[in-house]
């Protein structure tokens, strides 16, 4: 029991500040000499750094934000399988890693939305889920062209689908609707936006202007 609660310990730990890697604020500040959270929406985010500083580095925030989500459900996994604790103890890494990320301590708990680690866990943990989410994400973004719309969307169809695809594990299903809820928190600027129809559409190809 000891060793057990020693692992569960070391996940939520080290997956919590496995969060705190936040992609787009070490891109700008490696490559940008700036904060991200300086521009735009002020977000710390796939969207606002591709709209602040193009498209052509994004690929890198992605690599990092979705890298540490598939790193730490790998880690929590493999802590806990020995129990035959897999899937909990990448859903537990998965949810620590998305809080580290929304909330990160070592960047005065301003960071992202969570939607890239969002993605990550659902690939770890239940890999139909992560291309259920990923499908509905980019159709919704490819018809209306508001990433935040995709992005609210895809993290209710995590929810729901650990549900009903797990649903003799109440951790599990608990767990993932943990993940969405905190996504869609953290787009509930975005969600008041859309409904007063002030939310800004995606545009491709440039660099927007700083807000």
């Amino acid at each position: 029991m000891e060793n057990l609660i020693g692992s569960i310990v070391v996940t939520i730990l080290a997956a919590y500040f496995l969060g705190n890697l936040n992609g787009a604020i070490i891109i700008s500040s490696l490559l940008d000499k700036e904060d991200v959270r300086t521009r735009g929406s002020g977000n710390a985010g796939m969207t606002n750094y591709m709209r602040s500083y193009g498209l052509r580095k994004t690929g890198l925030v992605v690599l990092i934000d979705l890298g540490k989500a598939v790193l730490a459900c790998f880690m929590g996994g493999l802590l806990l399988n020995p129990y035959g604790l897999w899937i909990e103890g990448t859903m537990l890494a998965g949810t620590m890693v998305s809080l580290g990320h929304d909330f990160p301590a070592t960047q005065g708990f301003r960071g992202g939305k969570g939607i890239l680690c969002g993605l990550g866990v659902a690939l770890v943990a239940d890999w139909r889920i992560g291309l259920l989410i990923l499908g509905v994400f980019l159709i919704i973004v490819i018809l209306t062209r508001y990433v935040s719309l995709g992005s609210v969307v895809a993290a209710f169809t995590l929810g729901v689908a650990f549900t009903v695809l797990h649903l003799e594990n109440v951790w599990v299903c608990v767990l993932g609707w943990v993940i969405a809820g905190c996504a869609i928190f953290m787009h509930r600027g975005n969600i008041k936006r859309l409904f007063a129809g002030t939310e800004r559409k995606l545009s491709f190809g440039h660099k927007e202007e700083q807000a």
